[in-house]
């Protein structure tokens, strides 16, 4: 999508892209924007780590589905088409974030077979696309997005990544948000976003100390007193 307004790459097993893209559906519902869904694997971003020593546990299981889930994502749109991805993303997201997960879940089920057939049935997508989970060949691309998306950005962020105006706009990282805001405020928080990002010296506004995220997955609700807790690199640092 050439002409869209925005380029929103995203891994599906990221809370806080997902929490900003629902955002983002807001927002684009308010100002009539136009998005194209692209990727970014934090597998594959990760690809050198050791996941034992640099993760929590059940990360790596995490990272895998999300690059299952991309290669399927990259066979809807070359197949379908490119609105297939929003789609795809949405079901993804609904089935992972806004249903209760049971305490100590190792979140190794979202490399299932059986998850990659329910996202499908779940987008109105055609059920073969499945065996993409497992094509390799995919990776190509789904690496190339990511890596164009991060030399617009530097290398030392996470998902989501946000670009303005394509193809030669002003990239961001996130913004990264742990509740999802009333549509009421979506616009305004929005265009202070906006603000920032398009002025040329701005490179970053960031703290450590944020929520949980607040979605059903994670056994929250909004909660304006939700306790605040350090996070480093994307997950909690206790």
């Amino acid at each position: 999508m050439p002409d869209a307004d925005l380029h929103f790459h995203f891994d599906p097993i990221c809370p806080f892209a997902w929490i900003t893209s629902r955002w983002i559906e807001q927002v684009v519902a308010q100002k009539d924007y136009t998005v194209d869904w692209r990727f970014i694997s934090l597998r594959l971003i990760n690809a050198d780590k050791d996941y034992e020593r640099d993760f929590p546990a059940g990360y790596v299981h995490g990272h895998t589905a999300g690059l299952r889930l991309l290669r399927v994502a990259a066979a809807a749109r070359a197949e379908v088409g490119r609105d297939a991805v929003g789609a795809f993303y949405t079901a993804v997201g609904e089935r992972i974030f806004d249903r209760p997960r049971p305490e100590g879940d190792d979140r190794s089920w979202m490399v299932s077979d059986e998850h990659v057939a329910a996202v499908l049935a779940d987008a109105g997508l055609p059920a073969d696309l499945a065996a993409a989970a497992d094509d390799e060949s995919h990776d190509e691309v789904i690496g190339a997005e990511g890596d164009a998306a991060l030399a617009r950005t530097g290398r030392d962020v996470g998902t989501p990544i946000i670009i303005f105006r394509p193809p030669d706009g002003p990239a961001v990282f996130g913004p990264v948000i742990s509740r999802v805001p009333h549509p009421d405020d979506a616009v305004a928080l929005w265009d202070s976003v906006i603000h920032l990002a398009t002025f040329p010296g701005f490179a970053e506004l960031k703290r450590s100390l944020r929520e949980r995220p607040q979605l059903r997955a994670f056994g929250e609700d909004p909660d304006p007193t939700a306790r605040l807790e350090d996070w480093r690199a994307g997950h909690r640092a206790t």
